[in-house]
Parts: C-alpha cells; sequence; structure tokens
C-alpha cells in the first residue's frame, strides 16, 4: 500500500468567514514546515523500512530456492489482479476532500469492507481455476491463506487516509516499520526453519496486520460502517477512476507471469521473477518520489502560465543522470552482483537480470513523463500510453515466452524502446519541445555512462580470476570514479543543476495530487516479494 496524497486539511477562509478548500501559499510558513516535516518522514520511515526488509530479503533468498519463488509469482498474478478493485481509491477521496462528514468515513469504510470482502470471497472461488492454469496444485493453497491480505485492506487503508489529510506522516513511518521488522522476522525465521515457499506467504500477510494494528491505534475509526452510499457520488466517481487508471497497469505488469506460469516450470519462473524484482528496484523506489515532487510542481508552473519544457527537460536529464549509471553498472556487474548477494544456486538469473538493466534506462524516462501532461490538465496522454504498454507487453510476452526466460527479457528489449517513442511523441508537443532539446539534455548522462561502461568493461577484461565479491569490489568504484570524472570535468554546470534541483525538491515538495501515475494507490508493486 503506498502512502498518499494530497491533505485538505490546511484551509483558507473567504470573506464571510466560512471555509473553503484547501489551498496553499509560497507565504504559509506554518503549512510548508508541515510539508517538509510530513516529506522528511515518509522518505526516512520508507529508507528505514526498505532497509529492515532488503536486510531480510538478501538472507531469505540464499536460503529459499528459486521455485519458491516460482510458486510465489503464480499466486501474485490473482492476488495483484484483484488488488485494483480494492477500494483504496475511495480511501484517497477522503484526502483531497476539503470537508469530511462522518458519515463520508461511515461509506468509505463500508465500501471498503465490502469490496474486500467481495474480493477474499472471489480469491477462494478461483483459486482452484488458478491451480489447474499454471499445472501447480500448491497454488489453490497459497491463494487460500492469501485470502487474509484483502481482510486486512481497509484497517490500513482509512487510518492512512485518515493521518494523511492532516500531514501526520510521523504514525505511518512506524507503522511503517513495524510492518516491516514483523514481516521480515517472520520470512527469516520461516526460511530458516525450511518452511520453503510459506515463508514469503506468511511475512506480508503478518506485516500487513502489523501495519494496521500501528495505523488503528494512532487513528482509530470510531465510525460504524454503512452501506447506504447515497450521497456518495464524488467519493465513488474518484475511487473510480483511479481503479480504472490502474487496471492498464495490471495487464502490463502481470502479463508476463500470468504467460509464462503455464508454460515454465517454477524454477525458471522463479529466476525470471526475481531477477525483475532486482531490475525494477530503481525505477520502484527512486521514481516515485520523483514523480511526487514533479506533478504539483509542474501544476503550479502551468497556472503560472509559465512553459514546462525546460523543466521538464531538468528532470528527465536528473533522471538519466542517477538511473543510467546504475542500470548500465548492474549490466555489467550482473554475474558478481547475483554471485555476491545470491549465491551459486541464483546464478542462472545473472543473464536475465543483465538483459532487464540495460533497458530498465528507457522504461525510467517513460515513467517520469506522465506528471508534465496530467499537471497541464491532459490526462488522456498517459491513460493512451497505458493501454498501449497494456497491448505491447502482453503480445511481446506471447512471442517472447517461446524462447525461455530469455525470450521474456527479450520481449522488454522491443517494448520499452517503443513505449518511451510513444510516450515522447505524445508528450514533447505538449510541453513545447522538440527531439533535438531532448537530445541534446540526453547527451551528458549517456555519454557519461558509455565512458563508465567502457572503464568498467575494460577494467574486467584485464582482472585476473578472482572471487566474484572482489571483482564487484574493484569494478565498482572504477565505474563510479570515471562516470564522475566524466561529468565534472566535461559537463559541471549540469551536475550543479541536477544537485540544486534534487536539494530545493526535498525541500518544497508537496504530497502529490491524486492520479498521478507515480505512486497511485495500491499500485502493485513489483519490488516487494517478502513484507513491508
Amino acid at each position: 500500500m503506498s502512502e498518499n496524497r494530497t491533505p485538505s486539511e490546511s484551509r483558507s477562509h473567504d470573506s464571510s468567514g466560512h471555509e473553503s478548500p484547501g489551498t496553499y501559499s509560497a507565504g504559509a510558513s506554518g503549512f510548508a514546515g508541515r510539508v517538509r516535516s510530513a516529506v522528511a518522514w515518509r522518505y526516512g520511515g520508507q529508507v528505514a523500512a526498505q532497509v529492515i526488509t532488503w536486510s531480510s530479503t538478501i538472507l531469505v533468498v540464499r536460503l529459499l530456492d528459486p521455485s519458491d519463488y516460482g510458486l510465489f509469482a503464480m499466486s501474485q498474478v490473482l492476488v495483484t489482479s484483484l488488488a485494483f478493485m480494492n477500494g483504496y481509491g475511495f480511501a484517497t477521496s477522503l484526502i483531497r476532500t476539503a470537508e469530511v462528514a462522518r458519515r463520508d468515513i461511515a461509506q468509505v469504510f463500508g465500501l471498503l469492507l465490502l469490496l474486500n470482502a467481495s474480493l477474499a470471497g472471489a480469491l477462494l472461488v478461483l483459486a482452484p481455476f488458478a491451480a489447474a492454469y499454471f499445472r501447480e496444485p500448491q497454488v489453490a493453497e497459497i491463494l487460500r491463506v492469501q485470502v487474509a491480505l484483502f481482510l486486512v485492506v481497509p484497517f490500513i487503508a482509512l487510518p492512512e487516509a485518515m493521518l494523511s489529510r492532516r500531514l501526520k506522516f510521523r504514525p505511518q513511518a512506524f507503522a511503517g516499520m513495524a510492518g516491516a521488522v514483523t514481516g521480515a522476522s517472520v520470512a527469516l525465521v520461516l526460511a530458516w526453519r525450511g518452511w520453503g515457499v510459506w515463508a514469503l506467504v506468511y511475512a506480508p500477510i503478518l506485516a500487513f496486520a502489523a501495519r494496521a494494528l500501528a495505523l488503528s491505534v494512532a487513528a482509530p475509526v470510531y465510525t460504524i460502517p454503512t452501506v447506504d452510499f447515497r450521497g456518495a457520488r464524488a467519493i465513488i466517481t474518484f475511487g473510480g477512476a483511479l481503479t480504472l487508471c490502474q487496471f492498464f497497469w495490471i495487464i502490463q505488469s502481470q502479463s508476463d507471469v500470468f504467460i509464462a506460469g503455464r508454460i515454465f516450470d517454477t524454477y525458471e519462473l522463479g529466476l525470471y521473477s526475481e531477477a525483475l524484482f532486482v531490475a525494477l528496484i530503481l525505477s520502484g523506489r527512486f521514481l516515485p518520489p520523483i514523480n511526487e515532487v514533479a506533478f504539483p510542481a509542474y501544476a503550479e508552473l502551468h497556472h503560472a502560465g509559465k512553459r514546462l519544457g525546460p523543466y521538464f527537460l531538468r528532470v528527465l536529464r536528473t533522471v538519466a543522470l542517477v538511473v543510467f549509471p546504475l542500470y548500465v553498472g548492474l549490466a555489467l556487474t550482473a554475474h558478481e552482483a547475483v554471485a555476491t548477494v545470491f549465491g551459486e544456486k541464483w546464478l542462472g538469473m545473472a543473464p536475465l537480470l543483465r538483459n532487464l538493466a540495460i533497458v530498465m534506462p528507457l522504461l525510467s524516462l517513460h515513467i517520469v513523463c506522465s506528471p508534465a501532461t496530467n499537471a497541464m490538465g491532459r490526462p488522456r496522454i498517459y491513460l493512451t500510453t497505458s493501454i498501449l504498454g497494456a497491448v505491447l507487453f502482453a503480445g511481446s510476452f506471447l512471442v517472447g515466452v517461446n524462447w525461455g526466460p530469455e525470450g521474456l527479457t527479450y520481449a522488454w528489449w522491443v517494448v520499452a524502446p517503443a513505449l518511451l517513442a510513444a510516450t515522447l511523441t505524445l508528450t514533447l508537443p505538449v510541453v513545447g519541445l522538440a527531439p533535438l532539446d531532448l537530445a541534446r539534455a540526453m547527451l551528458p548522462p549517456v555519454a557519461a555512462s558509455a565512458a563508465m561502461g567502457l572503464a568498467v568493461a575494460g577494467t574486467g577484461a584485464i582482472l585476473p580470476e578472482i572471487a566474484p565479491w572482489w571483482r564487484l569490489a574493484v569494478l565498482v568504484p572504477v565505474g563510479a570514479a570515471a562516470y564522475l570524472a566524466a561529468l565534472i570535468l566535461v559537463w559541471p554546470q549540469v551536475v550543479r543543476d541536477s544537485w540544486t534541483m534534487l536539494r530545493s525538491a526535498r525541500e518544497d515538495a508537496l504530497p502529490e495530487p491524486p492520479c498521478s501515475p507515480a505512486s497511485s494507490p495500491a499500485r502493485p508493486d513489483r519490488t516487494q516479494t517478502i513484507a513491508g
């Protein structure tokens, strides 16, 4: 579950003394201070939870087999496909509403309970059919246990929304850490005791339960839920719009495992799903905060009548400066990284991770395009690219699956460039840019990453046969030094501009309005396999 968005607790008063919907003024220092505190707790809590989760994940991966992750990935297809209808968007509607009555809360609570109880029932009914589709009877057993996930959702979504309205991210940070500690501990203990795939199943359930308990203590809901939805049109319309926004992302993000799960054995599927998990960590963790900063900034600039083009280029260039070298480095050191972090039994994942890392920079640029057009009131561009992505990915996976796990990674090679090209074709004219402007902005990160790649490849070629972790210890500093040297010596102003933008973004960022695609509520997270 992701935290959400624009609070409406800050209100201004009109001349008659009545409250009007929350507006933000640059001079509202009190509100700005609350925003800075909220951003600090959100980022700090997220980082702390991820450190805990990842420490456990690395140990658990070394204890479990790829086939365990393959089974878990099969079950996640159905769980994630149903999760986009869990009603999280209805809770989000409370955040953006200027005034919330007790009846509104009761209606949202009723909607959440009704929807998630229905999804839990649907999961029970569909479990044997999913097992038959994947030809894995154990999938049905796993899905029956995962019903508990849906039963917990209302007790996370509603307290989160009420806390976010008041910019109270500190309790959410502690709740996230409580869930991370619980999930990490359960996963590690069960994996250590030989529970196999069940370590992956029970850990997120107990993590969700711990998080729900902490949130319910921080923001207890004393309202009795109601299923009388008269007068709830605004809530249902807004939540329904978010659900539609997520539908095509579900197709895009889950079609690979859905298609491959029926053809691959659990070992092959486990290798692919874990390679994708690692490859998506950067885009799944670094880019959503960037979009959260970019969306309100673009909106403010657009309302002020300023051109978004120069700012859009700065965002794209800053993202490229971060993700390009990291993914190039990961592609060049995939074997060493897998051997060092995951162990020898996961070495079959290395070529898959390398292939995915090669194309992930293009996907990263695609992800950060939509806030600009959404801020200009052009959400159809995002919807169009979402539909296109769903069609292209599903079609390419259907073809690529015939060449095994590597065939799926080659499908990414085809679709990611095509999707980025389509996105830029639709986006650049709207923000007032020409392709040549983009090429100039991308030159520093592309050239510096190429220099880094040559340095790493050259150093790797002359290194003697040493342990993978020793090679990694040599290649990583060489690559970092080459990249920074190329940037600082040739494009020092680019480095200064990007650093200034990142620092000011963290200080001045407002939480993101709903419907920004980067972090819409309940978007399935392909970067989590344990908890948190």
